[in-house]
């Protein structure tokens, strides 16, 4: 507790979009990197595992308890720097959404596809986030790393960004801490004009009003995962609380008090029809964490 607020036995239900999860024993949020790396020293000693957190908007967690501790950036590391060329320095912990509107305010485009993704700088660098045929891996410069107990900064093109992919992925044991970010100049009321339209067509089109975790699978090669799930039928499809939104078929929606199990099973359910009509393999987008193999 020296080195960050902690909280004990906390439901994970109660920092993920899906509003899902079972209790963890740790919930903890580092007051900044030297805390961190101290946490982690101590985790280690325990034998505890853990898992990093940013505003759980891309996570499935499952219902079962987690014997470990949560790691949240979002409070203490979350400081952000503008430079006069356009440079973008950032804590992982920042809001990709505050970013993206600090960034118009200063007449910087670049972010603009971020402005309607609810996590932080950290999961979008994890999962190349992107929108509107842009994403993280166009305007990152290098990745603030640490790895085997060394703080380092990391080149992009060492990254393999791809559609939704990065490194990040597979290297398990490492920690987004920040990023430097290349943006351009442009006109303030362009930008501002374009994020709010696209705000609009977020609101018109998207399920905002239920807990999800956004878009729920990736669009396969030449194909769009929404209407795929619409030949099969299943806009409305519902298992217990989860449900389709009618809205729009590529989200998963926490309609009636969903527990984890009610999400995975429409998740699958989804992906073998898919599979049986179009001989397509339906991936997911959002992370599955505290799940039995």
């Amino acid at each position: 507790s020296a080195y960050g607020d902690v909280e004990v036995n906390e439901s994970l239900a109660n920092h993920t979009t899906f509003r899902v999860g079972g209790n963890c024993a740790y919930f903890i949020y580092p007051k900044n990197e030297l805390c961190l790396m101290r946490i982690l020293d101590i985790l280690k000693n325990e034998q505890l595992p853990y898992k990093i957190f940013g505003k759980g908007s891309n996570l499935l967690c499952s219902d079962d308890e987690y014997h470990g501790a949560i790691l949240c950036l979002d409070r203490y590391m979350s400081e952000y720097y503008f430079e006069e060329d356009g440079t973008l320095v950032a804590q992982a912990g920042c809001s990709i959404i505050l970013l993206a509107h600090e960034a118009m305010k200063r007449s910087f485009h670049g972010l603009e596809f971020a402005s309607g993704i609810p996590g932080t700088l950290g999961g979008a660098l994890f999962m190349n986030a992107g929108a509107y045929k842009s994403d993280m891996s166009g305007i990152v410069k290098s990745v603030f790393v640490l790895k085997d107990g060394i703080c380092t900064w990391i080149d992009v093109s060492a990254l393999d960004y791809s559609y939704r992919h990065s490194r990040f992925q597979k290297e398990s044991d490492w920690i987004i801490l920040g990023a430097r970010c290349k943006l351009e100049s442009g006109n303030q009321k362009e930008i501002r004009d374009l994020m709010d339209s696209r705000r609009i067509r977020r609101m018109q089109s998207q399920p905002l009003n239920k807990p999800s975790a956004g878009s729920m699978f990736r669009n396969p090669q030449g194909a769009q995962a929404w209407e795929l799930i619409e030949k099969i039928g299943y806009r409305g499809k519902r298992i217990g609380g989860a449900m389709v939104s009618e809205k729009h078929a590529n989200f998963i929606i926490n309609e009636d008090h969903a527990c984890a199990n009610d999400i995975a099973a429409l998740v699958e359910e989804i992906q073998k029809k898919i599979k049986e009509t179009f001989d397509i393999d339906l991936r997911t987008e959002v992370e599955r964490f505290n799940w039995k193999i």
